[in-house]
């Protein structure tokens, strides 16, 4: 699993609310899409990790 694939999924759950910063939805997504986008190496290794003990195995890419 590559850590863009989630990472444009995530963003693309953020574009389907309207931009509302006293909304908690679109404060969480804003917030951790921005995170996760700092910490893209650490996302990575969080995924590789995943993927050996087997979390995407039902992914269908």
């Amino acid at each position: 699993m590559k850590a863009e694939t989630l990472l444009a999924e995530l963003n693309r759950l953020r574009g389907d609310i309207d931009k509302d910063p006293s909304d908690i939805e679109w404060l969480t997504l804003h917030h951790v899409f921005c995170f996760v986008s700092y910490k893209m190496g650490d996302f990575q290794k969080y995924l590789d990790e995943e993927a050996g003990r087997g979390a995407f195995d039902e992914f269908d890419d």
